[in-house]
């Protein structure tokens, strides 16, 4: 019954197209238009959620698409603004080192060789980083490291293009530095946990905490010390002293970030010593 007036409608439909407006054709046709009006109501009103069902997953898959661009385009400008960051990061410590050579204070006999930092310390018993200089440019083993905030090492070893730093932290780096404030010397080397102190200051001297501590250079010429004087190495974080120890223990804080350095200096000879 169904599929017969389905048929009769597309005949309807088909004749409509050919028939004139008027006559006993057409009032059968829309007799018939009349007849199957319900079945096309129905028939609207049955592929009405499929229509919807259709929209909102076409709107659900653009709306992720969107999605997944603005996410891919996010991360892309996230990672310029962290490589920016570094750059800027990078360009402040070269600036740092411009301005540390152009001091006063910078040791006449020497020339700075700036290198970029090309790996950093890998763990918790690492102490050393290498940077990207080396012979070709006058670099020698126990040449003084420098950022542009203080001392961070010395050269340990050299290749013509490559050098490694021994930090501060190093256990095999020993420093005669000396109190700005006091004039007392010592000598600065690592203590327990990496932590560097000041050894060998007499309990009878006084040295409080926040001085500044600097390289203590040669006093004599024979025996020439690695470090040039005047080299800014720290401040003091902690003193303290105990009943059978002769010596005072003072903790020094240094200056340059020994973990978040991209740019160090070398400090060369001009006159190289044999």
């Amino acid at each position: 019954m169904i599929v017969g007036l389905v048929v009769a409608a597309l005949a309807l439909v088909t004749i409509s197209f050919r028939s004139p407006t008027t006559g006993a054709l057409h009032d059968i046709q829309g007799a018939g238009s009349t007849a199957l009006r319900p079945f096309q109501i129905a028939a609207t009103r049955v592929a009405q959620p499929f229509r919807d069902a259709y929209d909102y997953f076409a709107k659900a898959s653009s709306a992720e698409s969107e999605n997944t661009a603005l996410k891919k385009r996010y991360a892309q400008l996230r990672l310029e603004v962290l490589r920016n960051r570094g750059l800027a990061i990078k360009a402040q410590q070269y600036a740092r080192l411009l301005h540390l050579e152009q001091r006063p204070t910078f040791p006449a006999d020497y020339r700075a060789v700036n290198a970029e930092v090309t790996s950093f310390p890998s763990g918790p018993f690492s102490h050393s980083l290498e940077i990207a200089t080396g012979s070709d440019s006058g670099v020698r083993v126990n040449d003084p490291v420098v950022s542009g905030d203080g001392l961070v090492g010395i050269v340990s070893d050299v290749a013509p293009q490559t050098a490694v730093v021994a930090l501060l932290t190093d256990p095999s780096t020993f420093v005669s530095a000396r109190d700005l404030q006091t004039q007392v010397h010592g000598m600065l080397h690592t203590g327990t946990g990496s932590t560097l102190i000041l050894d060998m200051v007499p309990k009878q001297v006084r040295v409080k905490q926040g001085d500044a501590l600097v390289t203590d250079g040669t006093h004599n010429a024979r025996y020439r010390d690695l470090y040039p004087y005047g080299i800014p190495i720290g401040r003091v974080s902690s003193v303290s002293a105990t009943d059978t120890a002769p010596f005072l223990q003072v903790q020094v804080q240094p200056f340059a970030n020994l973990g978040s350095l991209d740019a160090v200096a070398v400090l060369v000879p001009k006159k190289q010593h044999r």
